[in-house]
């Protein structure tokens, strides 16, 4: 429906609920014969009259009526409408959508279960993925990126914890292939990211340290690389914080620095500033603090 049109029916409204041009128009803040052009357009577009006019203003006919009850309950609903934005603005209720790639879910999912704890009006939506979400489209409040720094234009960027990686086996698969010093590779497997021109630091290690021949488990996503190392398939790299919390794995070399991974938070300037958002992204900057920087 063309806007003009939107303009009309909210003019025919205030006749209606008031009963006269004057009150209409003192009402909406216009002149009154812009009172006047709105109804007699709206009625010479619906091919009926609206209005019987009189000396003491105007009474709404059979299809007045019709639209009186119409319009007030639209009225009516985009009025809760305002309300239920307002509150989305002002407080820490509804949804919120957070997405982070799917390695870094063992980390995030527990702590957005533990907001969701403090403040049970929440409705969390955990998008884990390899893809890039759209701010700017609305397609997340939040987004934990991992990498070089986001430079979309309109995000608020904030550093969140830097993931140390290192390398890992499970007691199990040192138990089968030996022991392992860090430099000596030979006789072990290792298990890697299936695209050579991958680019984190760590899966680039792999491939210029590591002969093809010895990688022997390749997965086509981080969180599935864990999974082998985990499996025991052979040596692969795992975030810190994630090795320690599992039993049975085995750091067999520690953390390179080169190989550490900057870890952001992610928000749209026009969402950055409202309560949930705010609330939420210092939660997480709190709970990285106790992690004590460690994926």
């Amino acid at each position: 429906m063309a806007v003009d049109t939107w303009d009309e029916i909210r003019t025919a409204f205030h006749v209606a609920r008031l009963g006269t041009v004057s009150g209409a128009a003192e009402a909406l803040g216009v002149h009154h014969a812009t009172v006047i052009r709105h109804v007699d357009a709206l009625e010479a577009r619906l091919g009926t009259k609206l209005f019987q006019r009189h000396a003491r203003g105007y009474t709404p006919t059979e299809a007045g009526q019709d639209l009186l009850r119409v319009a007030a309950t639209t009225e009516d609903q985009f009025t809760q409408l305002i309300g239920r934005i307002k509150g989305q603005g002002a407080g820490v209720t509804g949804d919120l959508i957070v997405t982070s790639l799917p390695i870094l879910s063992p980390r995030v999912a527990p702590a957005l279960v533990e907001f969701m704890e403090g403040h049970p009006d929440v409705s969390v939506r955990f998008l884990s993925d390899e893809r890039v979400y759209r701010l700017e489209y609305g397609e997340a409040h939040v987004a934990i990126r991992a990498g070089a720094r986001p430079e979309e234009p309109d995000n608020v960027v904030q550093h969140f914890f830097t993931m140390e990686m290192a390398l890992y086996a499970t007691e199990g698969y040192l138990d089968r292939h030996g022991p392992v010093t860090p430099g000596e590779w030979a006789g072990h497997r290792f298990v890697s990211i299936q695209s050579d021109g991958a680019r984190a630091p760590f899966y680039r290690w792999m491939h210029e340290m590591i002969p093809a021949s010895q990688i022997r488990y390749r997965a086509s996503r981080d969180r599935t690389v864990v999974d082998g190392v985990e499996a025991g398939a052979g040596i692969g790299f795992m975030p810190v914080g994630m090795a320690e919390r599992r039993p049975g794995m085995v750091q067999v070399a520690p953390p390179d620095p080169d190989c550490a991974v900057p870890v952001w938070l992610v928000t749209h300037v026009d969402l950055h500033r409202t309560a949930k958002v705010q609330t939420l992204v210092k939660f997480l900057k709190d709970k990285a603090g106790e992690w004590g920087g460690k994926g």
